[in-house]
């Protein structure tokens, strides 16, 4: 449905974005994961039309964004990060404003902003001016703005951002619920969000994609790696390397910074998937150390991440 190719956005000699290319398929929830400061936002307003690239191309259904600007836009609803409201209005008339801009029909707006409120939660505020709301019922009314005209593609920047947990999941429901008949592309640093709403995560550092996919796949495909974490008491980083070194299939050890000066703790990286636990702990036995915490810790999305962006810092 969208298809991106060689994206690249500098500022004043700051690429921002550098040659980012993928494909998204219609029905996708794809999360654009990274840091602030990664290029989700830039990228973003480059396929909303927004900013135009310094280079590369965007097509949307055949059209491409710099030749066929309006269509394109007609096809997608945006929530930006910050949503320019007008604080006085009241819901209804802000949304029936938004409704009239957007060419909806006298006789249809009144049904679609209806549906909207149901859809968004909105029904309990629809009287009360947009200023009143708290940062969950204003995020709810974007929404509602960006889906006035029914789009076929929803896009959302930081849609959960500043919010508290609990309208964290009321916003994640939404768009799970809207995600089921629109193709959604929306960007978050927040792994559990992207962990919990999408099917496809796209994980973007310093403009440049470094991940894509569905979050099993790519825990698998960073599973190449079992990583063991120890907690030891009253025990030396000097005593554990020498120890543990000599157990074949352990690549290196790492210590854990601990503000507890008596609490040693470290994880152990072994050269491959193989499940190295019993001869660490029978090494461990045969000493006189106590164990405070022994286990084998799991590739999760925030764990992946951090290698990925880990790598490409020390490769650059």
């Amino acid at each position: 449905m969208i298809h991106v190719e060689n994206l690249t956005r500098y500022y004043d000699g700051f690429c921002a974005v550098d040659g980012i290319s993928l494909e998204i398929h219609r029905g996708e929830v794809l999360g654009l994961l990274g840091p602030n400061g990664a290029g989700k936002t830039t990228t973003l307003k480059m396929l909303t039309g927004y900013l135009r690239p310094s280079s590369g191309s965007i097509h949307v259904k055949e059209l491409d964004i710099t030749q066929n600007p309006i269509e394109i836009k007609r096809m997608i609803g945006y929530l930006p990060e910050s949503s320019p409201f007008y604080k006085n209005m009241l819901v209804y008339d802000y949304l029936d404003y938004v409704a009239k801009i957007r060419q909806i029909p006298p006789n249809d707006r009144y049904p679609r902003i209806k549906h909207l409120a149901d859809l968004c939660g909105l029904k309990e505020v629809m009287h009360k001016t947009i200023g009143e709301l708290s940062k969950g019922l204003n995020q709810r009314v974007g929404l509602a703005h960006a889906m006035m005209n029914d789009p076929e593609i929803l896009v959302l920047d930081e849609p959960t951002q500043g919010l508290d947990p609990n309208q964290i999941v009321e916003i994640r429901n939404i768009i799970k619920k809207i995600g089921q008949e629109k193709t959604i592309i929306f960007s978050t640093h927040i792994l559990s969000e992207a962990e919990a709403t999408c099917n496809r995560i796209v994980i973007i550092h310093r403009g440049r994609i470094v991940a894509d996919g569905d979050t099993e796949a790519l825990k698998q495909s960073a599973g190449k790696e079992a990583v063991v974490f120890i907690s030891l008491l009253n025990v030396g980083i000097e005593e554990v390397e020498q120890a543990l070194s000599r157990i074949e299939g352990i690549e290196k050890i790492e210590k854990i910074d601990s503000t507890d000066n008596s609490l040693l703790s470290v994880t152990v990286h072994c050269k491959s998937s193989a499940d190295l636990r019993e001869a660490i702990y029978r090494k461990i036995k045969a000493t006189d150390w106590v164990l405070m915490e022994f286990r084998q810790e799991t590739k999760t999305l925030e764990t992946i991440f951090r290698d990925l962006t880990r790598r490409i810092n020390k490769e650059d």
